[in-house]
Protein backbone atom coordinates (compact mmCIF):
# COMPACT_ATOMS: atom_id res chain seq x y z
CA UNK A 1 0.00 0.00 0.00
CA UNK A 2 2.85 2.37 0.87
CA UNK A 3 4.47 1.75 -2.51
CA UNK A 4 1.23 2.50 -4.35
CA UNK A 5 0.74 5.70 -2.35
CA UNK A 6 4.28 6.76 -3.15
CA UNK A 7 3.77 6.12 -6.87
CA UNK A 8 0.52 8.11 -6.81
CA UNK A 9 2.24 10.97 -5.01
CA UNK A 10 5.13 10.97 -7.51
CA UNK A 11 2.68 10.92 -10.44
CA UNK A 12 0.70 13.84 -8.93
CA UNK A 13 3.87 15.91 -8.54
CA UNK A 14 4.94 15.08 -12.09
CA UNK A 15 1.59 16.18 -13.51
CA UNK A 16 1.99 19.52 -11.73
CA UNK A 17 5.66 20.19 -12.47
CA UNK A 18 5.65 19.36 -16.20
CA UNK A 19 2.77 21.72 -17.19
CA UNK A 20 4.46 24.51 -15.25
CA UNK A 21 7.75 23.85 -17.08
CA UNK A 22 5.85 23.76 -20.38
CA UNK A 23 4.27 27.11 -19.50
CA UNK A 24 7.71 28.58 -18.68
CA UNK A 25 8.99 27.32 -22.05
CA UNK A 26 6.00 28.99 -23.70
CA UNK A 27 6.75 32.34 -22.05
CA UNK A 28 10.47 32.20 -22.86
CA UNK A 29 9.96 31.09 -26.46
CA UNK A 30 6.95 33.19 -27.42
CA UNK A 31 7.53 35.14 -30.62
CA UNK A 32 11.09 33.87 -31.10
CA UNK A 33 12.74 31.70 -33.72
CA UNK A 34 13.80 28.66 -31.72
CA UNK A 35 16.89 26.59 -32.58
CA UNK A 36 16.56 22.86 -33.19
CA UNK A 37 17.44 21.73 -29.66
CA UNK A 38 14.93 24.20 -28.16
CA UNK A 39 12.17 22.91 -30.49
CA UNK A 40 12.94 19.36 -29.37
CA UNK A 41 12.74 20.39 -25.70
CA UNK A 42 9.44 22.22 -26.26
CA UNK A 43 8.06 19.19 -28.10
CA UNK A 44 8.99 16.96 -25.13
CA UNK A 45 7.30 19.32 -22.69
CA UNK A 46 4.32 19.49 -25.02
CA UNK A 47 3.92 15.71 -24.85
CA UNK A 48 4.23 15.79 -21.07
CA UNK A 49 1.62 18.55 -20.83
CA UNK A 50 -0.78 16.44 -22.90
CA UNK A 51 -0.45 13.52 -20.47
CA UNK A 52 -0.86 15.86 -17.50
CA UNK A 53 -3.98 17.42 -19.04
CA UNK A 54 -5.57 13.98 -19.37
CA UNK A 55 -4.79 13.17 -15.74
CA UNK A 56 -6.27 16.41 -14.41
CA UNK A 57 -9.33 16.16 -16.67
CA UNK A 58 -10.03 12.68 -15.31
CA UNK A 59 -9.73 13.93 -11.72
CA UNK A 60 -12.26 16.70 -12.41
CA UNK A 61 -14.51 14.32 -14.34
CA UNK A 62 -14.47 11.81 -11.48
CA UNK A 63 -15.47 14.51 -9.02
CA UNK A 64 -18.30 16.12 -11.02
CA UNK A 65 -19.47 12.92 -12.76
CA UNK A 66 -20.71 12.40 -16.28
CA UNK A 67 -21.60 14.04 -18.56
CA UNK A 68 -20.15 17.17 -16.92
CA UNK A 69 -16.66 15.68 -16.79
CA UNK A 70 -16.29 15.15 -20.53
CA UNK A 71 -17.88 18.56 -21.14
CA UNK A 72 -15.19 20.23 -19.01
CA UNK A 73 -12.34 18.90 -21.15
CA UNK A 74 -14.14 19.48 -24.47
CA UNK A 75 -14.98 23.10 -23.73
CA UNK A 76 -11.61 23.89 -22.14
CA UNK A 77 -9.67 22.56 -25.13
CA UNK A 78 -11.95 24.29 -27.62
CA UNK A 79 -11.80 27.70 -25.93
CA UNK A 80 -8.02 27.64 -26.04
CA UNK A 81 -8.09 26.24 -29.59
CA UNK A 82 -10.21 29.23 -30.64
CA UNK A 83 -7.66 31.58 -29.07
CA UNK A 84 -4.90 29.81 -31.01
CA UNK A 85 -6.78 30.13 -34.32
CA UNK A 86 -7.42 33.84 -33.82
CA UNK A 87 -3.78 34.42 -32.83
CA UNK A 88 -2.49 32.58 -35.89
CA UNK A 89 -4.92 34.47 -38.13
CA UNK A 90 -3.63 37.79 -36.80
CA UNK A 91 -0.01 36.78 -37.51
CA UNK A 92 -0.57 34.65 -40.60
CA UNK A 93 -1.19 37.18 -43.38
CA UNK A 94 -2.66 35.87 -46.64
CA UNK A 95 -2.11 32.22 -45.66
CA UNK A 96 -4.56 32.59 -42.78
CA UNK A 97 -7.62 33.03 -45.04
CA UNK A 98 -8.40 29.29 -44.87
CA UNK A 99 -6.92 28.61 -41.42
CA UNK A 100 -10.23 28.59 -39.52
CA UNK A 101 -11.83 26.29 -42.09
CA UNK A 102 -8.86 23.90 -42.22
CA UNK A 103 -8.58 23.69 -38.43
CA UNK A 104 -12.30 23.24 -37.76
CA UNK A 105 -12.68 20.61 -40.48
CA UNK A 106 -9.58 18.78 -39.24
CA UNK A 107 -11.06 18.82 -35.72
CA UNK A 108 -14.33 17.34 -37.02
CA UNK A 109 -12.52 14.55 -38.89
CA UNK A 110 -10.18 13.80 -35.98
CA UNK A 111 -12.99 13.65 -33.42
CA UNK A 112 -15.77 12.00 -35.44
CA UNK A 113 -13.53 9.43 -37.11
CA UNK A 114 -10.18 9.23 -35.34
CA UNK A 115 -11.31 9.44 -31.70
CA UNK A 116 -14.62 7.66 -32.30
CA UNK A 117 -12.90 4.91 -34.30
CA UNK A 118 -10.11 4.18 -31.84
CA UNK A 119 -12.55 4.34 -28.90
CA UNK A 120 -14.84 1.77 -30.55
CA UNK A 121 -11.87 -0.46 -31.38
CA UNK A 122 -10.59 -0.32 -27.78
CA UNK A 123 -14.09 -0.85 -26.37
CA UNK A 124 -14.79 -3.78 -28.68
CA UNK A 125 -11.45 -5.41 -27.90
CA UNK A 126 -12.24 -5.04 -24.21
CA UNK A 127 -15.82 -6.34 -24.26
CA UNK A 128 -16.31 -7.78 -27.78
CA UNK A 129 -19.13 -5.25 -28.31
CA UNK A 130 -18.85 -1.56 -27.42
CA UNK A 131 -22.11 -0.40 -25.81
CA UNK A 132 -23.35 3.20 -25.60
CA UNK A 133 -26.55 5.23 -25.54
CA UNK A 134 -28.02 5.70 -29.04
CA UNK A 135 -30.29 8.59 -28.01
CA UNK A 136 -27.47 10.76 -26.69
CA UNK A 137 -24.88 9.87 -29.33
CA UNK A 138 -27.43 10.20 -32.15
CA UNK A 139 -28.49 13.66 -30.99
CA UNK A 140 -24.87 14.74 -30.71
CA UNK A 141 -24.04 13.49 -34.21
CA UNK A 142 -27.09 15.25 -35.67
CA UNK A 143 -25.99 18.51 -34.06
CA UNK A 144 -22.44 18.12 -35.39
CA UNK A 145 -23.75 17.41 -38.91
CA UNK A 146 -26.03 20.47 -38.83
CA UNK A 147 -23.31 22.79 -37.52
CA UNK A 148 -20.75 21.52 -40.02
CA UNK A 149 -23.14 21.90 -42.96
CA UNK A 150 -24.30 25.34 -41.90
CA UNK A 151 -20.79 26.70 -41.31
CA UNK A 152 -18.56 24.79 -43.75
CA UNK A 153 -20.74 23.60 -46.66
CA UNK A 154 -23.15 26.48 -47.29
CA UNK A 155 -20.38 29.07 -47.96
CA UNK A 156 -19.37 27.05 -51.04
CA UNK A 157 -22.83 27.55 -52.58
CA UNK A 158 -23.87 31.04 -51.45
CA UNK A 159 -23.71 33.79 -54.09
CA UNK A 160 -23.55 37.01 -52.07
CA UNK A 161 -19.76 36.97 -52.27
CA UNK A 162 -17.44 35.51 -54.91
CA UNK A 163 -15.68 32.35 -53.79
CA UNK A 164 -16.49 30.11 -50.80
CA UNK A 165 -17.14 33.01 -48.42
CA UNK A 166 -20.06 34.25 -46.34
CA UNK A 167 -21.33 37.81 -46.50
CA UNK A 168 -21.35 39.73 -43.23
CA UNK A 169 -25.05 39.01 -42.68
CA UNK A 170 -24.61 35.31 -43.50
CA UNK A 171 -21.63 34.99 -41.16
CA UNK A 172 -23.60 36.69 -38.39
CA UNK A 173 -26.51 34.28 -38.89
CA UNK A 174 -24.17 31.26 -38.88
CA UNK A 175 -22.51 32.48 -35.67
CA UNK A 176 -25.81 33.04 -33.84
CA UNK A 177 -27.24 29.73 -35.04
CA UNK A 178 -24.07 27.87 -34.01
CA UNK A 179 -24.14 29.35 -30.51
CA UNK A 180 -27.86 28.64 -30.13
CA UNK A 181 -27.54 25.02 -31.23
CA UNK A 182 -24.52 24.39 -29.03
CA UNK A 183 -26.25 25.99 -26.04
CA UNK A 184 -29.35 23.86 -26.63
CA UNK A 185 -27.28 20.70 -26.81
CA UNK A 186 -25.42 21.50 -23.58
CA UNK A 187 -28.76 22.10 -21.84
CA UNK A 188 -30.02 18.72 -23.04
CA UNK A 189 -26.77 16.98 -22.07
CA UNK A 190 -26.47 18.38 -18.57
CA UNK A 191 -30.06 19.08 -17.50
CA UNK A 192 -33.11 17.80 -19.32
CA UNK A 193 -31.77 14.50 -20.72
CA UNK A 194 -28.62 13.90 -18.71
CA UNK A 195 -29.29 10.14 -18.59
CA UNK A 196 -28.78 9.87 -22.35
CA UNK A 197 -25.09 10.73 -21.94
CA UNK A 198 -24.17 8.46 -19.05
CA UNK A 199 -22.06 5.29 -19.56
CA UNK A 200 -24.05 2.06 -19.76
CA UNK A 201 -23.33 -1.57 -18.99
CA UNK A 202 -23.51 -4.44 -21.49
CA UNK A 203 -27.11 -4.92 -20.36
CA UNK A 204 -27.95 -1.26 -21.05
CA UNK A 205 -28.10 -0.15 -17.41
CA UNK A 206 -26.64 3.25 -16.45
CA UNK A 207 -23.26 3.37 -14.70
CA UNK A 208 -23.68 6.25 -12.29
CA UNK A 209 -20.61 5.77 -10.13
CA UNK A 210 -17.05 4.68 -10.88
CA UNK A 211 -16.72 1.72 -8.56
CA UNK A 212 -12.93 1.50 -8.77
CA UNK A 213 -11.93 4.56 -6.74
CA UNK A 214 -13.48 7.06 -4.30
CA UNK A 215 -14.12 10.59 -5.62
CA UNK A 216 -11.19 13.02 -5.14
CA UNK A 217 -11.39 15.66 -2.43
CA UNK A 218 -12.51 19.21 -3.19
CA UNK A 219 -8.95 20.45 -2.71
CA UNK A 220 -7.55 17.90 -5.17
CA UNK A 221 -10.30 18.73 -7.67
CA UNK A 222 -9.59 22.47 -7.43
CA UNK A 223 -5.87 21.88 -7.97
CA UNK A 224 -6.59 19.64 -10.97
CA UNK A 225 -9.00 22.20 -12.46
CA UNK A 226 -6.32 24.91 -12.24
CA UNK A 227 -3.60 22.62 -13.59
CA UNK A 228 -5.90 21.48 -16.42
CA UNK A 229 -6.13 25.07 -17.63
CA UNK A 230 -2.37 25.53 -17.23
CA UNK A 231 -1.66 22.32 -19.14
CA UNK A 232 -4.04 23.18 -21.98
CA UNK A 233 -2.62 26.69 -22.34
CA UNK A 234 0.86 25.16 -22.47
CA UNK A 235 -0.24 22.55 -25.05
CA UNK A 236 -1.77 25.11 -27.40
CA UNK A 237 0.93 27.73 -26.86
CA UNK A 238 3.79 25.28 -27.33
CA UNK A 239 2.05 23.90 -30.41
CA UNK A 240 2.11 27.44 -31.81
CA UNK A 241 5.79 27.77 -30.84
CA UNK A 242 6.75 24.66 -32.83
CA UNK A 243 4.43 25.51 -35.74
CA UNK A 244 7.12 27.46 -37.69
CA UNK A 245 9.29 24.32 -37.65
CA UNK A 246 6.28 22.27 -38.74
CA UNK A 247 5.50 24.77 -41.52
CA UNK A 248 9.05 24.71 -42.85
CA UNK A 249 9.04 20.90 -42.76
CA UNK A 250 5.72 20.77 -44.61
CA UNK A 251 6.97 23.19 -47.27
CA UNK A 252 10.25 21.29 -47.66
CA UNK A 253 8.29 18.07 -48.20
CA UNK A 254 6.17 19.76 -50.89
CA UNK A 255 2.89 19.19 -49.03
CA UNK A 256 -0.07 21.65 -49.00
CA UNK A 257 -0.11 24.34 -46.32
CA UNK A 258 -3.40 22.94 -44.97
CA UNK A 259 -1.38 20.02 -43.53
CA UNK A 260 -0.11 22.44 -40.87
CA UNK A 261 -3.68 22.86 -39.61
CA UNK A 262 -4.10 19.09 -39.45
CA UNK A 263 -0.89 18.63 -37.45
CA UNK A 264 -1.75 21.43 -35.03
CA UNK A 265 -5.28 20.01 -34.57
CA UNK A 266 -3.79 16.59 -33.82
CA UNK A 267 -1.55 18.11 -31.14
CA UNK A 268 -4.33 20.18 -29.59
CA UNK A 269 -6.79 17.25 -29.52
CA UNK A 270 -4.25 14.82 -28.09
CA UNK A 271 -5.55 15.23 -24.49
CA UNK A 272 -9.10 14.35 -25.54
CA UNK A 273 -7.87 11.40 -27.60
CA UNK A 274 -5.98 9.91 -24.67
CA UNK A 275 -8.87 10.58 -22.27
CA UNK A 276 -11.32 8.91 -24.68
CA UNK A 277 -9.11 5.83 -25.06
CA UNK A 278 -8.71 5.48 -21.31
CA UNK A 279 -12.47 5.77 -20.84
CA UNK A 280 -13.04 3.07 -23.47
CA UNK A 281 -10.58 0.79 -21.67
CA UNK A 282 -12.74 1.15 -18.55
CA UNK A 283 -15.79 0.08 -20.60
CA UNK A 284 -17.15 3.63 -20.65
CA UNK A 285 -17.52 4.09 -24.38
CA UNK A 286 -20.31 6.63 -23.90
CA UNK A 287 -17.81 8.91 -22.16
CA UNK A 288 -15.48 8.50 -25.15
CA UNK A 289 -18.27 9.47 -27.55
CA UNK A 290 -19.21 12.42 -25.33
CA UNK A 291 -15.61 13.64 -25.62
CA UNK A 292 -15.37 13.08 -29.37
CA UNK A 293 -18.72 14.45 -30.53
CA UNK A 294 -18.78 17.15 -27.86
CA UNK A 295 -15.39 18.39 -28.99
CA UNK A 296 -16.46 18.46 -32.65
CA UNK A 297 -19.56 20.40 -31.70
CA UNK A 298 -17.70 22.85 -29.49
CA UNK A 299 -15.03 23.33 -32.14
CA UNK A 300 -17.66 24.61 -34.59
CA UNK A 301 -20.11 26.16 -32.15
CA UNK A 302 -17.48 28.29 -30.43
CA UNK A 303 -15.00 28.88 -33.27
CA UNK A 304 -17.41 30.33 -35.85
CA UNK A 305 -18.86 32.97 -33.47
CA UNK A 306 -15.33 33.86 -32.30
CA UNK A 307 -14.11 34.23 -35.88
CA UNK A 308 -17.19 36.28 -36.74
CA UNK A 309 -16.26 38.71 -33.96
CA UNK A 310 -12.59 38.67 -34.97
CA UNK A 311 -13.44 39.72 -38.54
CA UNK A 312 -14.31 43.15 -37.14
CA UNK A 313 -10.60 43.91 -36.85
CA UNK A 314 -9.03 41.20 -39.02
CA UNK A 315 -8.20 42.15 -42.58
CA UNK A 316 -8.41 39.93 -45.64
CA UNK A 317 -10.89 37.28 -46.80
CA UNK A 318 -12.31 34.53 -44.60
CA UNK A 319 -12.70 31.31 -46.61
CA UNK A 320 -15.01 28.85 -44.85
CA UNK A 321 -16.41 26.76 -47.71
CA UNK A 322 -15.09 23.22 -48.11
CA UNK A 323 -13.74 21.76 -51.32
CA UNK A 324 -15.64 18.98 -53.12
CA UNK A 325 -13.31 16.30 -51.70
CA UNK A 326 -13.82 17.48 -48.14
CA UNK A 327 -17.59 17.67 -48.58
CA UNK A 328 -17.61 14.04 -49.72
CA UNK A 329 -15.57 13.09 -46.64
CA UNK A 330 -17.98 15.01 -44.40
CA UNK A 331 -21.02 13.35 -45.99
CA UNK A 332 -19.42 9.91 -45.64
CA UNK A 333 -18.62 10.64 -41.99
CA UNK A 334 -22.22 11.63 -41.23
CA UNK A 335 -23.73 8.60 -42.99
CA UNK A 336 -21.33 6.09 -41.42
CA UNK A 337 -21.63 7.81 -38.03
CA UNK A 338 -25.43 7.53 -38.14
CA UNK A 339 -25.24 3.83 -39.00
CA UNK A 340 -22.78 3.37 -36.11
CA UNK A 341 -24.75 5.11 -33.35
CA UNK A 342 -28.33 4.05 -34.21
CA UNK A 343 -28.00 0.47 -32.84
CA UNK A 344 -26.28 1.63 -29.63
CA UNK A 345 -23.76 -1.21 -30.05
CA UNK A 346 -20.62 -1.41 -32.20
CA UNK A 347 -18.03 -4.04 -33.05
CA UNK A 348 -14.48 -3.87 -34.36
CA UNK A 349 -15.91 -3.43 -37.85
CA UNK A 350 -17.53 -0.08 -37.11
CA UNK A 351 -14.40 1.14 -35.36
CA UNK A 352 -12.29 0.01 -38.31
CA UNK A 353 -14.55 1.84 -40.80
CA UNK A 354 -14.19 5.11 -38.91
CA UNK A 355 -10.42 4.65 -38.71
CA UNK A 356 -10.33 4.03 -42.49
CA UNK A 357 -12.18 7.31 -43.13
CA UNK A 358 -9.76 9.12 -40.82
CA UNK A 359 -6.80 7.56 -42.67
CA UNK A 360 -8.31 8.70 -45.99
CA UNK A 361 -8.64 12.25 -44.63
CA UNK A 362 -5.00 12.35 -43.53
CA UNK A 363 -3.80 10.83 -46.81
CA UNK A 364 -5.81 13.27 -48.93
CA UNK A 365 -4.58 16.17 -46.81
CA UNK A 366 -0.99 15.18 -47.61
CA UNK A 367 -1.71 14.18 -51.21
CA UNK A 368 -4.83 16.07 -52.42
Amino acid sequence: MTTRTGIRSLWSRWTVVVPLLALVALVLGWGRDLPGYAVSLVALLLGGAVLAAVHHAEVVAHRVGEPFGSLVLAVAVTVIEVALIVTLMVDGGAKSATLARDTVFAAVMITCNGIVGISLVVGALRSKVAVFNAEGSGGALATVATLATLSLVFPTFTTSRPGPEFSTAQLTFAAIASLALYGLFVAMQTLRHREYFLPVTQEGEIKEVDEHAPPPTRRATTLSAVMLVVALVAVVGDAKAVSPTIESGVESAGMPHSVVGVIIALLVLAPETLAAVRAARRERVQTSLNLALGSAMASIGLTIPAIALATIWLEGPLVLGLSATHMVLLALTVVVGALTVVPGRATLLQGGVHMAIFAAFVFLAVSP
